[in-house]
């Protein structure tokens, strides 16, 4: 049964890791928690629906068509939003990420109402057994993905010359401009990449929660708590944070109580908070100054 929780909780986890991932990607960029992110997601997921459904396209233009469109959002979000409150406080960046989010939540409520809609994959994974384990194909999926653009984004940061720009910028903005590096287009590369991101973490989530627009106000949650736990900035800690939850929350609610799957999280962000900051695998947290 152990097993069971474990392999269950490592694959809801997955999910947590990616969406934390693309949290990392955004704050990488800006030391901006994106508290709205929960929302971009929704809407990636919900623009594959609209153009497999309502237009007709194949699922995988319409999830390069949308993953695009986030990207492409989150440059003029950065550009024309974010970038314009740096004169003031970081609480405003913040405050901006959480107000553009729930202008993404009202548009989709006014288009789809509340009703749940269902997005309906091309692909069929049949699960994996063993002993009395059970591994389903869309866990190992989604676990598969975030692995990949794990290890993508790791070389990426820390094997080229566009790796070390963006290291440079995410440590000290004033000290890359200095040196000519172009800090305004790095963030909102980032903000893109982290975008984009997301949408691909909502279209792989949409058949296990179905489409509606609260649907990542919860994920929003489980990915903070997961970026405390392994380490704001991290790309691994985002990921092994996210593992880390999903198998707390199933563990703890099978043996102490199943009001604790809602209650995990909100725990590991207060213990970590306060017995170590930097999470388990310190990433120093950097102040922009």
């Amino acid at each position: 049964m152990l097993a069971q929780l474990i392999i269950s909780g490592a694959a809801q986890g997955a999910i947590y890791a990616l969406v934390a991932l693309s949290m990392t990607i955004i704050y990488r960029g800006t030391t901006i928690v994106n508290f709205g992110h929960g929302d971009f997601i929704m809407a990636g997921a919900f623009l594959v629906f609209a153009f497999t459904v309502s237009a007709g396209f194949p699922f995988l233009l319409a999830l390069l068509i949308s993953t695009t469109l986030l990207c492409v959002l989150g440059l003029v979000i950065h550009i024309y939003f974010i970038e314009t409150t740096t004169k003031g406080s970081h609480l405003g960046q913040i405050m901006m990420t959480i107000a553009i989010g729930f202008l993404l939540n009202s548009i989709a409520n006014i288009i789809y109402g509340r009703d749940v809609v269902a997005l309906r994959l091309p692909y069929h994974l049949k699960p994996i057994i063993i002993g009395d384990v059970i591994i389903t194909g869309s866990s190992l999926l989604i676990a598969s993905v975030a692995l990949v653009l794990t290890l993508a984004f790791f070389i990426l940061l820390n094997k080229t010359w566009l790796g070390r720009k963006i290291q440079a910028v995410y440590q000290s903005p004033t000290g890359a401009a200095l040196v000519g590096i172009s800090v305004r287009r790095y963030q909102a590369g980032l903000w893109g990449a982290g975008l984009a991101i997301g949408a691909v973490g909502g279209v792989l989530l949409a058949p296990l929660t179905q489409l509606y627009p609260d649907m990542g106000r919860g994920l929003l949650l489980m990915a903070f708590a997961s970026m405390a736990l392994g380490g704001f900035g991290n790309l691994w800690g985002a990921v092994i944070g996210g593992l880390l939850v999903g198998i707390l929350q199933n563990v703890a609610g099978a043996y102490i109580d199943t009001a604790l799957i809602e209650i995990v999280p909100y725990l590991i962000i207060i213990i970590v908070l306060v017995v170590r900051p930097t999470g388990l695998l310190g990433q120093r947290i950097v102040e922009r100054v």
